[in-house]
């Protein structure tokens, strides 16, 4: 199974958004199933076979997500992080400033998949595979 230590090495070659395939497939390989980011403090929860977890403590300080979401100016955000025009930080308070409160990404089927506040899902798109 997957150690922390090995998902944050993974991690730490993430510079912006235009990384997040190379990563998604570097998680694959340590076979990690899904895992759910929560935009309130950045920890996550990362899933492995036979309800095998491993939990990240949070990256920074408290973020106050908007009760009120804005899922045109997110998709504008996240396609400027996507470009590598953000870099992670910038990404989170853009998330927690339109109303995004979670993402999972699900490694089977190659998803990410955003939340508001309320658990109602925002958006979901496709996670492009390397070739």
């Amino acid at each position: 199974m997957f150690t922390l230590d090995q998902v944050k090495a993974a991690h730490s070659k993430v510079k912006s958004g235009a990384d997040f395939p190379a990563y998604i497939q570097d998680l694959i390989k340590l076979g990690v199933i899904s895992y759910s980011t929560y935009v309130i403090d950045g920890h996550a929860e990362y899933f492995g076979d036979n309800d095998y977890t491993v939990k990240s403590e949070g990256k920074y300080s408290f973020l106050t997500v908007l009760e009120k979401s804005d899922k045109e100016t997110f998709i504008n955000r996240l396609k400027m992080h996507q470009q590598g025009q953000t870099d992670y930080m910038t990404f989170c308070n853009d998330c927690a400033n339109t109303g995004v409160e979670m993402w999972m990404v699900d490694s089977k089927e190659l998803t990410c998949t955003y939340y508001d506040i309320s658990g109602k899902k925002m958006w979901e798109e496709k996670i492009p595979v390397l070739k």
